[in-house]
């Protein structure tokens, strides 16, 4: 679709005004846990909302056009969605994974579906040439991140997608950072898209929500029955706070970027500033496959300070900016990742991740950029020993 076409949709969604909601331009929140059948043994419908909720399905057929996948569902947050995801794998089953995978997605195979016989192994994904070596018969899958958390790697969705497919494996990727507003994996060649929806699709840091779409229909159909026995899906209210996020994505999205990119591009000029991670600076590795499938860098970028500086005295001396552990927001954020993203991994793993004690993400938000600037600038000073 053209971009027009998709500012449209997000406005507009896949809802219209029907008899059974009086004619509201708003989809309402049908706040119900079940509701009236009719005729016996003729399944309407809704029954119960853990299988099915008017407002959630809206929110659930909004996502799926805007990733252009068969089915969307949504779940009650990103951990409890992409732990759907892993239920459609088996004792035995191998999935790859990237280097610097987000902290929580870590843990939870790490932790826990390790103990019903889930394995998984690491490897570069952003280097597309050999990655045929590294599937073997029991590789089901290959999750990416693209941009990857928090140093955003960038990898080629396309070519992983090609490799995967040669070996009978899925692709899920994790489209958080970028949204369906910059990036559509799944018109690349992924199979599966999750979302932590918390971040840029909420957008207003008010709602904890997961989103998963999915390209094959029959796939999808196996997925669906995962939802229902899994339960953790999404409420209704909730459902109707990520329609009304949607609407201003792309408004969110746009200034988002432009503030990180110029915000990129002065830190990288900076005495306290030793390397920049950001996908839309020209000198960054994956700048030209960013560049060919997403239509933005995002508003997420990572910088390491100088041991000159003092990392507790910078966060400190933050005004504008808060320290706080999420992203996507129209408040810009700051977030040190070895003591909260990813304080649950070791020392040892975080620095084969490449994830140094110096690290600092920022999750740039709507505010104005002198404003912006500005509190880095005062923070940075603050912080020089």
């Amino acid at each position: 679709m053209t971009k027009d076409e998709f500012e449209t949709l997000l406005v507009h969604g896949v809802y219209s005004a029907d008899e059974r909601s009086l004619g509201a331009l708003t989809v309402p929140i049908y706040q119900t846990s079940t509701y009236r059948q009719g005729d016996i043994g003729i399944l309407p419908e809704f029954d119960y909302s853990r299988s099915a909720n008017p407002t959630r399905s809206a929110l659930e057929c909004q996502i799926a056009l805007l990733e252009e996948g068969s089915a969307g569902y949504a779940f009650a947050s990103g951990m409890a969605a992409i732990t759907a995801i892993f239920l459609l794998f088996g004792s035995g089953d191998e999935i790859l994974i990237p280097r610097d995978l987000y902290g929580g997605s870590y843990r939870l195979l790490d932790a826990h579906f390790k103990n019903f016989g889930l394995t998984w192994r690491i490897v570069d994904t952003t280097v597309s040439d050999g990655l045929d070596d590294e599937f073997s018969p029991n590789t089901k899958a290959i999750l990416l991140e693209s941009p990857t958390n928090p140093t955003l790697r960038v990898s080629d969705i396309e070519a992983v997608s090609g490799a995967a497919h040669r070996h009978g494996a899925l692709v899920i990727v994790d489209n958080t950072f970028l949204s369906p507003y910059l990036q559509r994996p799944l018109t690349l060649g992924a199979d599966i898209v999750v979302h932590s929806a918390t971040k840029y699709i909420g957008g207003h840091n008010d709602v904890l929500a997961g989103l998963v779409v999915l390209r094959d229909a029959a796939l999808a159909e196996r997925f669906l029955m995962i939802q229902k026995s899994f339960g953790g899906v999404l409420g209704p209210f909730d459902s109707y706070l990520l329609i009304r996020g949607l609407k201003t994505l792309a408004l969110r999205m746009d200034r988002e970027t432009q503030n990180a990119s110029a915000i990129a591009r002065r830190l990288q000029k900076h005495p306290g500033v030793d390397r920049v991670f950001y996908p839309g600076l020209e000198d960054d590795s994956g700048y030209a496959i960013n560049a060919r499938q997403a239509d933005g860098a995002g508003g997420l970028l990572s910088f390491e300070l100088n041991e000159r500086y003092s990392l507790p005295t910078f966060f400190a001396a933050l005004e504008v900016i808060t320290p706080a552990e999420s992203l996507g927001s129209v408040e810009s954020m700051a977030c040190h990742p070895a003591t909260m993203s990813h304080a649950s991994l070791s020392s040892e793993m975080r620095a084969e991740m490449g994830i140094s004690d110096r690290l600092i993400r920022l999750a740039i938000g709507i505010e104005g950029l002198s404003s912006l600037e500005d509190d880095l600038e005062r923070a940075l000073k603050a912080a020089k020993l």
